[in-house]
């Protein structure tokens, strides 16, 4: 008999029944040696996750530096045909200092101003299709 009195011994701790407790402070630290590196890992993917949402719309993020990059090449296509218009009024200057014609023309066109003898007819603007 006493070899059952073992086995039900042994099957009862087995099961639970009959076993010694356990001490809290025990399992606490068995729990969080299961436990630590899934939260762990939790943890670094959730700042994983807040670095990237920072980088992307962050104040400096990419959202932003394509709305920059945007406005930038926007800008330089001003800057570039506000110099083209720059050289152009630039040549249109120096005929107007140096070419008589030039002079003339100018006159004639913005001033109406005539020859002796020359009569100037204005006719109406041309209409607008659609007004």
């Amino acid at each position: 008999m006493p070899d059952e009195n073992e086995q039900a011994e042994k099957n009862a701790a087995a099961n639970g029944v009959g076993a010694k407790p356990v001490p809290l402070q025990t399992r606490l630290y068995g729990w969080t040696q299961r436990a630590w590196r899934p939260a762990g890992t939790a943890v670094a993917v959730g700042l994983a996750g807040l670095l990237m949402w920072h980088v992307v719309n962050g104040k400096d993020g990419l959202s932003i530096w394509q709305q920059k990059r945007a406005e930038d090449h926007q800008l330089q296509r001003e800057i570039k045909d506000l110099e083209q218009e720059n050289g152009q009024l630039r040549l249109r200057i120096n005929r107007l200092q140096s070419d008589p014609d030039a002079i003339e023309h100018e006159a004639r066109e913005k001033l109406h101003y005539a020859k002796p003898g020359e009569v100037i007819y204005a006719l109406p603007a041309a209409p607008q299709p659609g007004k």
